[in-house]
């Protein structure tokens, strides 16, 4: 296997923490409190880009690419229109920062988490709020979403991963999933059934929910796991020791690591998104975003 950097994308003055992918652009959310955005087309920043003030921590694109949701660092939720460029509701629910964002298609949802372990389930079409759901499990750093919509998994910073019904919102189980923290979390795309999850402890974790038990642990990095995402047929794991590793899912068997030697980020790599099957983005504290293609 080869994975080659396509195009380094640089602009931002510091860290940058939040990452999504859709239509052709990458969207990037930075500790210089402005989110920009890079048309993949011609590998620059365009004319978009909005300033906050206070770091941008997440951001999602929800119905269908039509609107972005920011999360800050002040627990403010901004989302805006990307057809009319106008920011259309301004939520203050979280007084705490928003570490995640994460979007429901199929039961039209939003959910946001912050950093005293709250989540906010919000409804996609009319923006209310669905129900405030105070889980007191310190941070939620991810939120993952089944394929079905169904189910909703929640990364705690009390180390365990907390799994929901999306539609009672009821906590279906909870597993002691990673000592100090789980820093990341995602659904098998064809399995709902299996779970994958990185903690703090450096581990990368696969479980089966229907048990409750781990069928694979592996120690996969040096420090703590920030993103789990599946790119294709591939996991792809980002982590604070500011290495990239992908991974054969089924048994957990490393195929290939990128660090600074390779190419990589010189600093904690904080989040990945998909854009195909075959590639994906990467940003770090190294305040750069880059672009990948795996080539088997």
């Amino acid at each position: 296997m080869k994975i080659e950097r396509l195009n380094i994308f640089t602009g931002h003055s510091s860290g940058i923490y939040a990452l999504d992918y859709g239509k052709g652009f990458l969207y990037t959310g930075s500790a210089d409190r402005f989110v920009t955005r890079w048309d993949l087309s011609t590998n620059e920043q365009d004319k978009f880009a909005i300033q906050f003030e206070y770091p941008v921590y997440s951001l999602k694109l929800i119905n269908n690419n039509q609107h972005l949701v920011v999360g800050l660092a002040s627990g403010d939720l901004h989302l805006f229109d990307l057809v009319s460029r106008k920011e259309v509701k301004f939520f203050k629910q979280h007084i705490e920062a928003v570490f995640c964002i994460q979007y429901n298609l199929v039961f039209n949802q939003f959910y946001s988490s912050d950093a005293v372990g709250n989540l906010a389930v919000w409804d996609s079409v009319s923006f209310d709020l669905v129900c405030y759901l105070p889980f007191n499990c310190g941070k939620i750093r991810r939120i993952a979403v089944s394929a079905k919509g169904d189910k909703i998994a929640l990364a705690c910073q009390d180390g365990t991963i907390r799994v929901l019904d999306s539609l009672t919102f009821n906590e279906l189980q909870t597993i002691n999933a990673h000592t100090d923290g789980v820093g990341a979390i995602v659904f098998s795309p064809t399995d709902s059934s299996l779970l994958y999850s990185g903690g703090k402890d450096a581990y990368i974790k696969k479980w089966n929910l229907t048990t409750n038990q781990v069928i694979k642990a592996i120690p996969a990095h040096n420090f703590m796991i920030y993103d789990l995402q599946f790119v294709g047929e591939f996991l792809v794991s980002a982590s604070r020791d500011k290495t990239i590793k992908c991974w054969e899912p089924n048994e957990l068997i490393a195929l290939k690591r990128i660090d600074v030697k390779s190419k990589g980020h010189k600093h904690s790599v904080n989040a990945i998104v998909s854009i195909d099957s075959i590639s994906f983005a990467s940003c770090s504290d190294d305040r750069k975003v880059k672009s990948w293609i795996i080539k088997a």
